[in-house]
């Protein structure tokens, strides 16, 4: 276990040493990147109810979301690009284009989910409080409906990521008081409010605008705009999800128990981040619009490395993981996809096979 923990720190340590200007120039240009469609997204829906310029410019404003919230937001609030000492990607001060605040992102996300992956109890992104996703997971009569559950996770997956730290599921039961949680809510409502604000009322009002003074249709505009920023609402969300999900809920990875985090050195804790994640085989575009979390298992051992780095360590830890009979899991989007999706069914009905397993001192083989 020493040996497989100075493998990975190696790798760590080595593309640390060689982080720099190219670097700083890849994060800058996704941020261009992510005004420029939006720009372009936003412009095209000027144009209102023509289907051409709606289809294009809804597309482009959710292409620009899609990249805001996976290779912009995500990775600059892991503080990967802190070494710039540029304010615009500072990972403890950046705000993305979501409901969910970036105060409880880092919490919810950062801190609890990547201390304690895959640890059944304590990550609470296993299942989001609301699917059952193992057998350690108690059966009940909501999880029959879970792949009703799963569609209306995905459709609107941004505001279940903004509640996601405020617990609601202990609320429900009675574990934790509604006083505990309204501060926490006073900051998603306000980060809501000003989503909802400027994306269904003050565009659809530009729209609006500008329809009643080149056609005399205000309502036609004002709608197909709002329709628009919908719509482009509904491609992030549900792409965000199916790449959270494949990432982390496939067939093959592991869970752990409780037990498991005590005393945990570095390496078994790499150990257990690389068995709770799976990767997505795909073309630089995939990584791209993935927000290089195609490249799961990397992001969990190296969360703080720019995820830009990732495609050129993969071989690098995969050899470290066929030389310490570690498992490495990936597959092509549409495999990964279709073992979640089994996932989810199976783990709808009682029982199922997978239980909750503890790190030994070596790596551990499926049961």
């Amino acid at each position: 276990m020493a040996a497989f923990q100075r493998d990975l720190d190696a790798i760590g340590d080595d593309t640390r040493r060689t982080l720099g200007e190219r670097d700083a120039r890849y994060i800058r240009g996704i941020l261009t990147l992510v005004r420029v469609t939006e720009l372009l997204g936003r412009a095209l829906l000027a144009f209102g109810p023509f289907p051409p310029t709606w289809l294009l410019g809804t597309a482009l404003l959710g292409i620009s979301k899609v990249i805001d919230n996976m290779e912009l937001g995500h990775n600059v609030m892991h503080g990967q690009f802190n070494f710039m000492n540029d304010p615009r990607f500072q990972g403890d001060t950046f705000d993305w284009d979501n409901t969910c605040p970036k105060e409880e992102w880092r919490h919810s996300h950062n801190y609890t989910h990547h201390t304690w992956t895959n640890v059944i109890g304590k990550d609470r992104d296993f299942g989001y409080g609301l699917l059952r996703l193992s057998s350690d997971l108690r059966w009940s009569w909501l999880h029959p409906f879970q792949l009703l559950l799963t569609l209306l996770l995905a459709a609107f997956f941004q505001w279940f990521v903004a509640i996601h730290d405020l617990q609601m599921d202990k609320v429900v039961i009675g574990r934790k008081k509604w006083s505990e949680c309204r501060p926490q809510w006073l900051l998603v409502r306000a980060k809501m409010w000003r989503i909802v604000k400027r994306d269904y009322v003050v565009w659809p009002l530009v729209g609006a605008a500008i329809g009643a003074v080149t056609t005399g249709d205000a309502l036609g505009f004002g709608l197909a705009v709002m329709a628009g920023n919908a719509g482009a609402n509904l491609i992030r969300n549900l792409w965000a999800w199916a790449i959270i999900f494949c990432g982390h809920f496939t067939e093959e990875i592991y869970t752990f128990t409780r037990e498991s985090v005590e005393g945990e050195s570095r390496g078994q804790w790499y150990l257990r981040q690389i068995l709770g994640s799976s990767n997505i085989s795909g073309s630089p575009l995939l990584h791209l619009m993935s927000g290089n979390l195609s490249h799961q298992v990397e992001h969990h051992l190296f969360p703080d490395i720019p995820a830009n780095r990732y495609a050129e360590i993969a071989p690098r830890v995969q050899a470290v993981c066929a030389r310490y009979g570690v498992p490495y899991h990936t597959g092509s989007f549409a495999r990964q996809l279709w073992t979640v999706l089994k996932r989810i069914a199976r783990y709808s009905l009682p029982g199922g096979p997978q239980r909750a397993v503890h790190i030994a001192l070596k790596p551990i083989a499926a049961e």
